[in-house]
């Protein structure tokens, strides 16, 4: 077995990179949330003087890059590689993002699970000495969500209670090979996992069966159990798929409902914003850790915690053939200091 391999899923990074800097955007509604004093920018206008949602959306996830970069004095040239990603078709937020940027750059698609997806493969370049400094980004947008996914807004469709709000946000992280910590430690990658569900307005239900997979995964390769962690967050189940993946994990002898959470809840009051199940999108899980999480880790009020960013990997062309939506999540460990 490869040296850094833990059972089948799991690597142990045992050169961890450290999170030097992390920056965040999101739109109005992300603003009027109980998070809102852990963003680094709310938007007054969602469309962020754009002509169009999309390339807003594309906006927001170049100014965190560069946020990031300028909270370190870090230039592009210094940066080895940009992952990153998004829910529009061929990934064009992050692409046209990464034309401007500048930075030798990976394209990913993993839906919902981007943040740490792009965490995953960032973390693993720089331990396996092939980069210094990688940055793993993120966005999504509720409106280009929407006209891409459903409907257009002008429609004024009706949502059911278990739909969710995609979130107008945008996350990065920039890691290195030398710092101060937080750390990343332990990549969980996930497995393709579906239950069969095909609607496209639960994608919480769809989801979560992915989420426990990992996280089951996660315990079962490292031997640890949710009483090692200060926190379990789960990327967008929102209230649903929350209990759902929390169900599962408990039926398969693992009770983590006193440590976990999920962003999709975090980010918004669901009892006065009108978001039904809760928060969704690659922003989703990257505004949460990139504002509200890192800072509690730098803090010193969280120690160890685990994210498990979840994709539904669904499409238009899918849903329209009446495919079932696959799901997909990858769990990435953070500590606040390492022994090396």
């Amino acid at each position: 077995m490869a040296e850094k391999r833990l059972g089948i899923h799991t690597v142990k990074l045992k050169n961890p990179p450290s999170i030097l800097s992390t920056a965040t955007i999101v739109g109005p509604k992300e603003g009027q949330g109980p998070l809102k004093d852990y963003f680094d920018i709310v938007l007054e206008d969602d469309t962020f003087a754009e002509k169009s949602w999309e390339k807003a959306e594309s906006k927001m996830l170049r100014e965190a890059v560069r946020l990031a970069m300028n909270k370190i004095n870090l230039a592009p040239d210094q940066v080895d590689y940009l992952f990153a990603g998004d829910l529009l078709n061929q990934i064009i937020s992050s692409s046209f993002a990464a034309r401007e940027l500048g930075i030798p750059f990976f394209g990913l698609y993993g839906a919902c699970s981007t943040l740490t997806e792009s965490l995953s493969l960032a973390s693993m370049m720089i331990d396996g000495g092939f980069a210094d400094i990688t940055i793993a980004a993120t966005s999504s947008h509720f409106s280009s969500a929407e006209r891409q996914y459903r409907f257009p807004l002008e429609h004024g469709n009706q949502r059911p209670p278990t739909s969710q709000w995609t979130v107008t946000g945008a996350g990065a992280v920039v890691l290195g090979a030398r710092g101060g910590g937080p750390y990343v430690t332990y990549i969980t990658t996930g497995r393709v996992v579906d239950f069969g569900i095909t609607d496209a307005n639960n994608m919480g239900a769809a989801m979560a069966p992915a989420a426990a997979d990992t996280i089951l995964r996660h315990f079962k390769d490292t031997g640890f159990t949710a009483a090692d962690y200060d926190l379990i967050m789960t990327g967008d189940l929102a209230k649903v798929g929350f209990q759902i993946a929390a169900d599962i994990i408990k039926q398969n002898g693992y009770d983590i409902t006193s440590k976990y959470t999920d962003a999709g809840i975090e980010i918004f009051d669901l009892t006065t914003q009108d978001v039904h199940a809760g928060g969704s999108g690659c922003g989703c899980s990257a505004t949460v850790f990139g504002g509200y999480l890192y800072n509690q880790m730098m803090q010193g009020n969280l120690n160890r915690i685990m994210i498990v960013s979840t994709g539904a990997l669904l499409s238009p062309t899918s849903t329209q053939q009446g495919e079932s939506i696959p799901g997909i999540a990858h769990a990435v460990t953070i500590e606040r200091s390492v022994t090396i």
